[in-house]
């Protein structure tokens, strides 16, 4: 990737379409914002590993006009990171746990909803421009996939991961979390009040391995930055 050119997220790109007409936001990001003019080149990507080099062939502030000069698709990382996370009373916390999530490169977020989960719903569209936002930032080519919020127990029925964490604060035996290096692995992130013991114990009997994220008591997100942080050097 070229890191000198503007890096924008455009949906629904095609390789076979040599000219895009860019979104109206991202059209006047580049003409009135930067004042990108004909014959400019910035990049584009849809967030499933695409990367696209364009040139600017019509600055039009509301429909500018790109043709295609390169292509390239990016393979996805070895290691498929998973975080099933309870949503937070502090709506401002959750979202800079999925900007600092989306840095670290982790491939799925599962809002999950537990017993003592304060707030069971967050708007979807909102967090999803959060992802994108964040994978621009960090000048990557894939957007963690964000799915809709579900229950905890169907959550743990549904887990169809080969290695499957949980981290609790209950006092009893746990693994050291950076000794999981699978290539693909769940982990779960209980609620501001932790999981209740009964969803502990339901976890468990689905294979979930109580593991540690340390010495101190961690905030929900912090415990998922700190969790997607040491599966990725694992």
């Amino acid at each position: 990737m070229n890191k000198k050119l503007p890096y924008f997220f455009q949906s629904q790109l095609q390789e076979k379409n040599k000219q895009f007409t860019l979104s109206e936001e991202t059209s006047k990001h580049c003409v009135r914002v930067l004042r990108m003019q004909v014959g400019e080149q910035l990049q584009l990507t849809s967030g499933i590993g695409d990367l696209y080099t364009v040139e600017i062939i019509d600055a039009h502030k509301n429909a500018c006009v790109v043709k295609q000069i390169q292509f390239n698709k990016l393979p996805p990382k070895n290691k498929q990171i998973a975080i099933a996370i309870s949503p937070l009373k502090n709506t401002s916390r959750f979202e800079w746990f999925l900007e600092k999530s989306t840095e670290l490169g982790i491939s799925t977020i599962i809002p999950i909803i537990c017993k003592r989960t304060e707030k069971q719903h967050f708007k979807f569209e909102r967090m999803q421009n959060i992802l994108i936002a964040a994978m621009l930032q960090s000048q990557q080519c894939y957007v963690p996939q964000l799915l809709e919020a579900i229950t905890v127990k169907d959550f743990i029925n549904q887990a169809k991961q080969k290695t499957k964490l949980i981290a609790h604060c209950l006092e009893e035996e746990k693994k050291v979390i950076q000794n999981f290096i699978a290539e693909d692995v769940l982990m779960m992130i209980g609620p501001e009040g932790d999981f209740t013991p009964d969803e502990i114990e339901l976890a468990i009997q689905h294979q979930f391995i109580p593991v540690s994220l340390g010495e101190t008591r961690l905030r929900t997100e912090t415990a998922g930055v700190v969790a997607a942080t040491l599966l990725q050097l694992g």
